[in-house]
């Protein structure tokens, strides 16, 4: 055991400053690794990403790359072997207010900028056999060159004007607001001439960038996949539809000439761009049925003829594959699905769509890349187990061996099992369940029933914000379960719940708790219920409609669907999938008057997707009109805690650490009949002597 293991999961202060590693780059060689490990800045109130080098064959020690105040992301190696990276440091003339595009030579030395332009860049792309970088950054919509676009930011920055004129929907994503600037595609070329630089780069490599979207202004979608000869690249588009609606195609870009094709478009299914494959003929595609309230939408892996635009089915499998990288030979490519709680890597024959799992692991792979042998996958994987590290699996057995990484593995507070039941239709449903160490007949464990978001996800891997291990060890155990919706067991098991949040899901849910309960380490006299955005609409409707739970915790939860519908920031996804019926009979506001259960609302002001909005409502008619209304002299049961700054998530590690906290006290009154003082930083107790 390391200095502090002991702690890892008992104290709130321990885990948030615990690096987080996540991501994956290799070498053209195959030599080398490159990732992401994610640390708490100085101030304790932000996290800061650094670049690290590990070892593919295991036998070195991983090693630190860069260090800088304002972190190090998204890094690719080029043809050449060099490191190219994202960074808002400053360079040697001081400048550092935007995210400038670096480069780490792979000869050694100090990293330099390549460019530096007003608004930054979003994103770098390099080719695998050329020496062709292509980048995504914000251009405003009068600009058509990187000089209009400089005078045009200048002129809004110096008349502190943030206003947004639109023309167009969406506008806004999750926690930010979208426009003026929209996002664009360039390619990073060497200066003609002297009169170009803009400015002069550091190295002495003089970059510009080349605008290779013109014209599609907002429509551009934002993904881009490179040939491996950087002639070409594959773009998602946005195609606009009558009543604010949209889909999503693919654009064919030609990086020499700008010359651009649309290339595959279906006003029934939405298109995401994915790896070419090793000759550049071709390239795995993700192609989804769009969803009618009717029926769900459905993710299948289809092979793009780059020449012709043909499509056609690629893999033989009930599985919403995601590809990662192509077999060097071309006969196929590595991919990833939810699959049973795990996401398993698959091996994927495009030629006869035959899909075989390669990793048998309890786990789900985040990142992969094939080496260049096509002997090995270098990958990232987490589980409940244990958050994201890098590992090596061997393509002939598939056996895993975890490398030597960046960050330790924390020491967990107890154990990990799987809980499963068969619904009221006859389907099995089931979940993790972390139990705490000492759990026993003699002494049961209060239960957490934990619902996840999404809703089309799964309980399959590490997180740091619902980590259920902080309250495991503080004695709960916590259910992990997966109810119709969730993704990983097969389309019709999606269907079940579509359109009918309140039925299978809702009946689910009880069943599995019904079966974690009865388990004799399990206290059933002691429960709640947890969950976030789409649990949290879920946790909102168990109130209205059981009152099994000693207390419920609702976090950036739906209310009102017919108010959410037209005021989440994508509302063109969910009117596809929510009609009016829905609307009607399975909005959870409309059964406030039986909520007879604590609850504790948390909502944050930045949520665009989740807008504050269903966060007021619910409080206001929680204390308006529920089973457990305000009494006269204003007094309530309920809580509701509020982040002005925070978006879906609740970020910043000093307000997480408040919310679990302020969680972890609730539950204690509520669940444990116990008394626990809130934070200090709340202002609601007076300060002791050592404060």
């Amino acid at each position: 055991m390391t200095d502090g293991a002991a702690e890892d999961l008992h104290d709130l202060d321990h885990h948030m400053a615990f690096p987080r590693l996540a991501g994956l780059t290799m070498s053209p060689d195959g030599s080398r690794l490159v990732t992401t490990v994610t640390t708490l800045d100085e101030k304790r109130t932000g996290y800061v990403t650094a670049l690290w080098e590990v070892d593919p064959s295991g036998a070195r020690a991983a090693r630190r790359l860069t260090r800088s105040a304002a972190g190090e992301g998204g890094p690719t190696f080029s043809a050449s072997g060099d490191l190219w990276f994202t960074s808002c440091r400053p360079g040697e003339t001081g400048e550092s207010d935007d995210t400038a595009l670096w480069r780490l030579p792979a000869e050694g030395g100090e990293a330099t900028v390549v460019n530096r332009r007003p608004g930054g860049i979003n994103q770098v792309i390099c080719a695998r056999s050329a020496d062709v970088t292509v980048v995504t950054a914000p251009l405003l919509p009068g600009a058509s060159d990187e000089s209009q676009h400089a005078v045009l930011h200048g002129a809004r920055t110096d008349g502190s004007v943030t206003a947004i004129l639109h023309d167009s929907y969406p506008v806004r994503s999750w926690d930010h607001d979208l426009g003026p600037a929209r996002s664009a595609l360039f390619t990073v070329d060497e200066q003609e001439s002297p009169e170009q630089l803009l400015p002069r780069t550091e190295d002495g490599l003089p970059r510009r960038l080349r605008h290779v979207t013109e014209g599609l202004g907002s429509r551009f979608g934002g993904d881009v996949t490179l040939s491996p000869d950087g002639t070409r690249a594959l773009i998602s588009v946005h195609v606009p539809e009558p009543d604010a609606d949209r889909r999503t195609a693919l654009a064919l870009v030609d990086l020499v000439s700008g010359e651009r094709r649309m290339i595959a478009d279906d006003p029934d299914h939405d298109h995401a761009p994915g790896p070419f494959s090793p000759d550049g003929r071709r390239a795995v595609v993700t192609v989804t049925r769009r969803p009618v309230p009717s029926r769900a939408l459905e993710s299948r892996l289809h092979l793009l003829d780059l020449e012709t635009g043909g499509l056609s089915p690629t893999a033989d499998a009930d599985l919403w594959l995601t590809a990662f990288d192509w077999l060097p030979d071309g006969s196929g490519v590595i991919a990833v699905a939810d699959a049973d709680g795990r996401g398993p890597l698959f091996r994927v024959d495009v030629t006869d769509g035959a899909v075989s799992q390669l990793t048998h692991d309890d786990a789900t792979y985040s990142a992969a890349v094939v080496s260049p042998d096509g002997a090995a996958v270098l990958g990232v994987r987490s589980s409940y187990a244990h958050p994201s590290e890098v590992v090596r699996v061997e393509l002939d057995e598939g056996s895993v061996t975890r490398l030597r990484n960046p960050v330790r593995r924390p020491e967990l507070p107890g154990t990990l099992t799987e809980v499963e039941t068969h619904a009221e239709d006859g389907v099995r449903v089931r979940a993790w369940l972390a139990l705490p160490e000492g759990a026993s007949p003699e002494d049961p464990a209060p239960l957490l029933l934990w619902i996840h978001g999404g809703p089309l996800s799964s309980w399959n891997q590490w997180s740091w914000r619902w980590n259920p291990w902080l309250m495991v060890a503080r004695g709960y155990a916590v259910l992990l379960p997966d109810p119709a919706l969730s993704t990983g067991y097969g389309q019709e098991f999606i269907q079940r719940g579509w359109n009918s949040w309140g039925e299978a899901p809702f009946t689910d849910l009880m069943a599995i708790t019904d079966a974690a309960e009865a388990r004799p380490d399990i206290d059933q006299t002691r429960t709640a219920a947890m969950g976030g955005s789409f649990g949290g609409y879920m946790a909102n409707w168990v109130a209205g409609h059981t009152d099994r739970f000693s207390a419920i915790v609702t976090h950036a939860s739906l209310w009102a669907l017919d108010q959410f519908g037209p005021t989440t920031d994508a509302s063109f996804f969910w009117r596809r999938q929510i009609d009016t019926a829905m609307e009607q009979n399975h909005s959870p506001h409309r059964f406030v008057e039986d909520i007879v259960t604590p609850m504790l609302v948390i909502h944050g002001d930045k949520d665009y997707r989740v807008p504050i909005g269903e966060g007021l409502r619910l409080w206001y008619e929680l204390l308006e009109k529920s089973g457990l209304p305000a009494d006269a002299e204003g007094n309530t049961v309920h809580r509701f805690l509020h982040f002005p700054q925070e978006n879906h998530w609740i970020l910043t590690p000093h307000h997480a650490k408040i919310w679990y906290e302020v969680v972890l006290g609730f539950l204690a009154e509520h669940v444990l009949g116990e008394s626990r003082d809130l934070p200090a930083e709340l202002g609601l107790t007076p300060p002791t002597q050592d404060d």
